[in-house]
């Protein structure tokens, strides 16, 4: 009885074993996971893909292009069915999308695209722009359509670095009373915007205003701003809808915020994987995310959700 029991265990985890074996896998992919955002970002759509049924694992690039190669080269020579994809460079990242098609694994960006309308079977986006001239019309009402100001730039290979900067610039360049002062890259790194601002704040200390291109560069521009005692003086702008903007938009620091919605990006991108791995072949090649301004006025419905 005994020896059958055993050998009745064996059959159970050989059959356990077998089914893990052909279990399908989704592999995501991300610029960096040194961003709080990217990390929503990253395990949103792991556990979506999980909840498909798929065996999931998360590749950080660390904004390192020759890392991302490394990352595809070993998501496909590990057999991973799809990759769910957030970019570090939007021109330098197209050769590794079109590494998976050749090798017949579908790519599905995330957040931000690559530079090519043939390498990713469909890209996820938000809508930066269109966020951007919605921040600019507020940055223009609370400056009362004057004052000099300084842009802090996301990463400058990055698609979004520049949407989010023509759609601010759309709506602030027709007051010509207000006045650029700066523009300058921190990469979308909260240490390297404060390091940023303290230098262009000695040059340009009678500023009023900071916009950032996302949100971790404006918690490094107000840190900045409170280590030279005008945190009360200058207003700070972000792009992201992080938890930490949020808190500090409720308690007045920081002014306002474009909302993102990483987890509906990550969840449409693993969904559609699930259809491609299942037969469907017609995907859209951009499906545009809607981006909410997020104000001192409006913040408490956002820390609700």
């Amino acid at each position: 009885m005994k020896k059958l029991l055993f050998l009745l265990a064996l059959v159970v985890l050989g059959c356990q074993h077998a089914a893990k074996e052909g279990q399908k896998k989704m592999a995501i992919v991300v610029s960096t996971l040194n961003n709080p955002w990217f990390v929503v970002l990253a395990e949103s759509a792991a556990a979506q893909a999980k909840a498909l049924g798929y065996e999931t694992k998360i590749f950080d690039s660390q904004n390192n292009t020759a890392l991302e190669s490394d990352n595809f080269e070993n998501a496909i020579a590990q057999g991973y069915n799809a990759i769910l994809f957030n970019p570090t460079d939007s021109k330098g990242s197209v050769v590794n999308v079109m590494k998976a098609k050749e090798a017949g694994v579908p790519v599905f960006c995330m957040d931000r695209e690559v530079n090519s309308a043939n390498a990713a079977t469909s890209q996820i986006l938000s809508d930066s722009y269109s966020g951007c001239v919605d921040l600019g019309k507020y940055f223009v009402e609370k400056m009362n359509k004057k004052g000099k100001y300084v842009e802090i730039l996301g990463l400058v290979g990055d698609n979004n670095t520049w949407n989010r900067s023509k759609g601010f610039h759309s709506v602030v360049d027709s007051y010509p009373d207000l006045k650029m002062v700066a523009q300058q890259s921190a990469d979308f790194d909260r240490n390297k915007a404060m390091e940023v601002l303290e230098s262009i704040l000695q040059a340009h200390p009678d500023i009023e205003a900071v916009f950032c291109g996302n949100d971790s560069m404006a918690m490094g521009a107000f840190q900045a701003l409170v280590a030279a005692g005008k945190a009360d003086k200058i207003k700070v702008f972000g792009f992201d809808g992080a938890d930490d903007v949020l808190g500090s938009i409720k308690q007045g620091k920081i002014m306002a915020t474009g909302m993102q919605f990483p987890k509906v990006m990550a969840q449409t991108a693993a969904n559609y994987a699930d259809e491609y791995i299942k037969g469907k072949r017609d995907f859209p090649q951009k499906v545009p995310v809607a981006v909410e301004l997020v104000t001192q006025e409006n913040v408490q419905e956002y820390l609700a959700k």
